[in-house]
């Protein structure tokens, strides 16, 4: 068993109605990678970033045991960068500076070793590099693929050629009803898996996530995190939790799934409770599962007597 994220490793400025931070860890194969290492073993990333790379952050992501053989330091420029602020619902957010740096020129190459990984986990990166990334590894046990409207935009015919090509699409309400032209989502599910996806996730925010199937329609709860602080990375949180449940199970079996999904909507929101990834240092499996178990309460319906 192991999971294989592929995405980026970024440094984040976030200004949001709790606070401000200047310069914070961040990047989809971060948190993805982070949230994954809860539940199973190897995490593997790949991924890139610059000069400007804090040795506690890199002590931060070994500290949850991720395999890094296929993380590399471009000495070349700085880490990629990303400031944002976000409104008062933190339902939208205003990008404030992108900076791609050393990003720009990555091309992830996949350890001979990693090929054979069971789960791999595309991040939200350029839809041309999560199919090089497909054409390099040897059958997964697994696909997902994560996505956002700056790929729907720019990358449609690349995008729908990528997804087409895995097993479980990851996308969120607004990006669902841009990529498809729909305004309901049952809708846009239709759409999105007659692209190929045998499953399809779509991410609802703080009304939690939506499992489309053949056979399947499952909507699990979020968690009511009160005095949210940072969402950034939440959904790529979620993408990892999902994969490390799943793969530490070793089935796909229709409960299997669902509680795939709850673990991802109990790890997101975690994440919402500090600026970046900080909130997963020194959390432990006890916390996770208390809080799975709280969100199988909030939908479960007692039957009469």
């Amino acid at each position: 068993m192991s999971v294989l994220i592929v995405g980026s490793v970024a440094y984040d400025g976030i200004e949001a109605p709790a606070g401000k931070v200047d310069r914070i860890l961040g990047g989809s194969a971060t948190y993805a990678s982070v949230a994954s290492s809860f539940f199973t073993s190897p995490v593997r990333l790949v991924g890139t970033a610059g000069n400007d790379f804090d040795e506690q952050d890199l002590q931060f992501l070994t500290d949850h045991n991720i395999d890094l053989d296929g993380f590399r330091i471009d000495q070349s420029g700085k880490t990629f960068f990303w400031k944002g602020r976000y409104h008062s619902d933190f339902n939208s957010r205003d990008t404030l500076d992108t900076q791609l740096n050393v990003f720009e020129h990555f091309d992830p190459v996949i350890p001979d070793s990693w090929k054979d990984s069971s789960i791999l986990c595309l991040g939200n990166i350029e839809p041309s590099l999560q199919r090089n990334v497909l054409d390099q590894v040897r059958k997964p046990r697994l696909t997902l693929l994560d996505t956002m409207n700056f790929w729907i935009s720019g990358a449609r015919e690349a995008l729908e050629d990528a997804i087409s090509r895995v097993d479980i699409a990851i996308i969120n309400d607004q990006e669902a009803k841009e990529l498809t032209g729909k305004s309901q989502l049952a809708d846009c599910a239709r759409e999105i898996r007659k692209m190929g996806p045998s499953y399809l996730i779509i991410k609802k925010g703080e009304h939690g996530a939506q499992l489309y199937s053949d056979e399947l329609l499952f909507t699990a709860p979020a968690f009511p995190v009160p005095g949210i602080v940072d969402p950034t990375g939440a959904g790529d949180t979620f993408m990892g939790a999902f994969a490390g449940w799943l793969d530490q199970a070793d089935t796909l079996d229709e409960n299997t799934l669902r509680e795939a999904v709850a673990y991802g909507s109990a790890l997101a929101a975690f994440c919402v409770e500090k600026f970046g990834p900080g909130r997963f240092a020194g959390l432990d499996r006890s916390e996770i599962d208390s809080r799975y178990d709280a969100l199988r309460g909030l939908s479960r319906i007692p039957g009469r007597s």
